[in-house]
């Protein structure tokens, strides 16, 4: 699939927020990381801006390297320094035998796995994904980017579930809610998932 076609699918299975996504000046932030960021997480950030996918999956607000977190509580910069733990104490999946990747982590789940980038190739745009997915405490790697990995976990399209919940699979059509609108919605006393006070 293309990655135009990809975009198209993951717009029709989780539509963009109304208010639109988050101005980020890429080229700080890849001065920051010392590498460039895949052109499908820009344009995802773009459009949606950092936030959840149904309650379940975070995707993490772009964050300088080098800056203080934007949150104690997860980001960018905290979950890449819990998936080097991560990486350094769990097992692997026999295709990442002997690998070294550079990890940066773009989302998590409600569910405690990682989803990261192998950041180490030149070419943001081939980097593969590798997800820790927390039941079982293995690292598995994905050859396809972030909204082709987004797509096939919501049509279960892989072999098997790379995630710890089925929160996402095979799920027909999903609600994102961006950071911001989350905030304020709990700030006037709702439940931005279930639309109750």
């Amino acid at each position: 699939m293309s990655q135009v076609a990809e975009w198209e699918a993951l717009r029709r299975l989780v539509p963009p927020p109304d208010e639109g996504g988050a101005a980020i000046d890429w080229d700080r932030m890849s001065t920051s990381w010392g590498r460039g960021f895949p052109a499908d997480y820009r344009q995802f950030i773009g459009a949606y801006g950092p936030g959840s996918i149904q309650a379940y999956l975070v995707i993490q607000r772009p964050e300088h390297k080098g800056a203080e977190p934007a949150s104690p509580f997860g980001g960018m910069l905290l979950e890449t320094v819990n998936a080097e733990d991560a990486w350094a104490r769990d097992k692997k999946s026999p295709e990442l035998d002997g690998a070294d990747p550079v990890l940066i982590t773009w989302g998590v789940t409600g569910s405690s796995d990682l989803l990261c980038w192998d950041a180490s190739g030149d070419d943001p745009d081939a980097w593969p994904i590798l997800v820790r997915n927390r039941d079982d405490d293995l690292w598995r790697r994905y050859d396809c980017g972030m909204v082709e990995f987004l797509v096939r976990v919501l049509r279960g399209e892989f072999d098997e579930c790379p995630l710890g919940d089925l929160a996402l699979w095979g799920r027909p059509s999903a609600l994102f809610l961006g950071d911001d609108e989350q905030r304020r919605l709990w700030s006037q006393g709702i439940d931005p998932w279930e639309g109750k006070r």
